[in-house]
């Protein structure tokens, strides 16, 4: 069961780059539960995958020699989940489709893995302490820093390009 969650379901064993096909699962689930009505799903299995996280990686990685098995794709879902928080809430809000502002969640998504895989400042901090608690941290600051990123990006268009197109 543990392994189950770890891996959300089996999708780290995809490859090539399963922390992207996580990460991509992860947006996929995100905009289909936003356009059914269920834009609150996204906060809340932000909250679940991240607690179900630091429950199943300590288990899984017990029994693994690596420190960050690339099987282990719950912390991208997590962090993934977090980024689009920052997008399904004001949407939800102003009544906007997530298909209609398709930035809004190709934005999060490809900022989140640039900032998993390239790992500045606190990512980078949370990933080399080497334990369960840095496998999820890391990708909890990434996502945070992919809603921020995505929140500024979205002004700067908001406030500077659309009034000039």
């Amino acid at each position: 069961m543990m392994k189950l969650i770890a891996t959300f379901g089996f999708v780290g064993h995809l490859r090539p780059a399963p922390g992207t096909w996580g990460s991509l699962a992860a947006v996929v689930l995100a905009v289909a539960a936003y356009e059914l009505g269920l834009w609150w799903l996204v906060p809340v299995g932000c909250v679940l995958a991240t607690a179900a996280g630091f429950i199943a990686v300590p288990q899984v990685l017990k029994t693994s020699a690596d420190k960050d098995p690339s099987e282990i794709v719950i912390d991208e879902v997590a962090g993934q989940w977090l980024a689009m928080c920052f997008t399904v809430i004001p949407l939800a809000r102003h009544g906007v489709s997530i298909l209609d502002a398709w930035p809004a969640y190709v934005v999060p998504f490809v900022l989140f893995r640039l900032f998993d895989i390239w790992k500045p400042w606190l990512v980078g901090r949370a990933d080399r302490r080497g334990d369960a608690a840095g496998v999820m941290l890391d990708d909890l600051w990434a996502g945070l820093f992919a809603g921020i990123g995505s929140v500024i990006l979205a002004g700067l268009y908001h406030a500077v390009l659309e009034p000039m197109l």
